[in-house]
């Protein structure tokens, strides 16, 4: 039977949480952001590069009465992790919050080219941001992550099925998504819930050089997908959202694909 909470409280009800959203200037990131903004929760997001894209979603955050800042941090390894952390800690501090209750780890980069020609700077790159941050940065916030958390990771419907070009992008997400697998068990003790969000191929910025190399890609992609078409951000964040929210409170140790049922 529910618990009294669950049943009066709204299921995507984010009001009093706080939120850090790696990569949340642009595509996927930016609307996970908004997406939690919009049901409540005060978003910390960071950019690389990006900073008027990143200040136009703090604006769009404080738009919606939220709180909302971003800070810059270049997440290829792990040089600019303890600051970052140290970053986060006193923005809670300073809006007099006691924690951080969702960590959604989205910054990545993609890689597209043939098994035979990937280098191993390039591999490193690929791993470094994709995987190796995600982990360090998660364990550096663990002592500031409140009980009862959330942990999201962007996985891929690569870690499921394969597409020439993609090999080494692919196969990491793959582990990233049963990485959260073992969060999820370690953390369950505080309560703390670990999942992978897996999109299919998406029509963002994140893709737009395959995108534009082949313009046939959306007419393919939408032929191999259940639902007809590619995906775009606005079909992922809401599911961020839900898991984030006490909806997903039974919901742990996953890999959610949401691909639109893409080579089903």
């Amino acid at each position: 039977m529910p618990s009294q909470d669950l049943r009066i409280q709204p299921t995507t009800d984010l009001h009093g949480k706080t939120a850090l959203v790696t990569g949340g200037s642009r595509s996927l990131g930016k609307d996970i952001a908004l997406r939690l903004a919009q049901a409540g929760a005060d978003v910390i997001s960071t950019y690389r590069s990006q900073s008027e894209a990143a200040a136009e979603v703090v604006d769009a955050i404080t738009r919606l009465d939220r709180r909302a800042v971003a800070v810059q941090a270049d997440l290829e390894g792990t040089g600019q992790i303890a600051a970052l952390a140290e970053a986060v800690v006193a923005q809670l501090a300073s809006w007099g919050a006691e924690g951080l209750d969702i960590l959604v780890n989205n910054a990545g980069v993609s890689s597209h080219q043939p098994f035979g020609s990937i280098t191993e700077d390039e591999f490193d790159r690929v791993v470094n941001t994709n995987f190796k941050s995600v982990v360090f940065l998660t364990q550096a916030l663990l002592p500031t992550l409140n009980d009862g958390g959330r942990v999201i990771a962007i996985g891929s419907g690569l870690g499921r099925f394969t597409m020439a070009g993609l090999s080494v992008y692919g196969s990491l997400k793959a582990g990233l998504e049963q990485y959260m697998a073992y969060l999820g068990t370690e953390l369950g003790p505080r309560g703390i819930t670990a999942n992978a969000v897996s999109p299919g191929a998406l029509d963002t910025d994140f893709n737009a050089a395959a995108l534009e190399h082949d313009p046939q890609m959306r007419g393919f992609i939408g032929s191999v997908t259940a639902l007809g078409r590619m995906g775009v951000a606005e079909d992922v964040g809401g599911v961020v959202a839900m898991l984030c929210s006490p909806a997903g409170r039974w919901i742990t140790g996953q890999r959610i694909e949401v691909s639109g049922g893409m080579y089903l």
